[in-house]
């Protein structure tokens, strides 16, 4: 597996985006929109800061799903 610092953008998303649908276990929320479009949108913002981009993709997607059904 390749260490978090050489990870590019795209397969960081790739891995975030695996990551949320595996450990959700849907594809869809409830208003209709898809898991993976929300996880390739929301890999950005970590993979754009260096301190979230060292934790790795999956360890960030666990931190946002710990938000997800509050509000």
């Amino acid at each position: 597996m390749l260490d978090t610092k050489d990870l590019t953008e795209a397969l960081f998303a790739e891995r975030f985006i695996a990551h949320c649908l595996k450990q959700c276990g849907f594809t869809h929320f409830d208003d209709g929109s898809p898991v993976a479009d929300y996880a390739a949108e929301t890999a950005k913002s970590y993979f754009s800061d260096p301190l979230y981009r060292e934790e790795g993709p999956e360890a960030c997607a666990d931190s946002d799903m710990d938000y997800w059904g509050e509000g």
